[in-house]
């Protein structure tokens, strides 16, 4: 019989807050491997279109840049306000509200980032 992995871990606490799941330390603590789990730039930026789960509303998306959550934050900034919209950042991807792919490609470009275009 295979052994099943517990699930009677702590993985929050009011008063410490996200609780690392494999070493039980408080998130901003823990050296086990999931505090390195974010996957790193493959130097290729992919820059999408997609209308998928939001109501047929356009957002340009942009893939593969430096997980860092900070530059991340600094680089949407930048290319919101280059393109006059709004837009977010999740999960190391940057969205930006309506089609702006040219415009997000070029500036990567003259970034001297290596760009390229995904999805039809």
């Amino acid at each position: 019989m295979k052994n099943k992995p517990t699930r009677d871990r702590i993985v929050y606490s009011t008063e410490i807050g996200r609780i690392c799941p494999e070493c039980g330390q408080p998130l901003d603590g823990c050296t086990c491997k999931l505090k390195s789990s974010q996957p790193a730039s493959t130097g290729m930026i992919r820059v999408s279109r997609e209308t998928k789960g939001r109501k047929g509303k356009e957002v340009t998306l942009i893939k593969g840049l430096d997980p860092d959550p900070t530059s991340l934050e600094q680089m949407g900034k930048k290319i919101k306000a280059m393109c006059g919209s709004g837009g977010t950042v999740k999960d190391g991807t940057i969205e930006i509200q309506g089609n702006h792919i040219d415009r997000v490609m070029s500036y990567l470009q003259q970034q001297g980032l290596t760009v390229k275009r995904a999805g039809g």
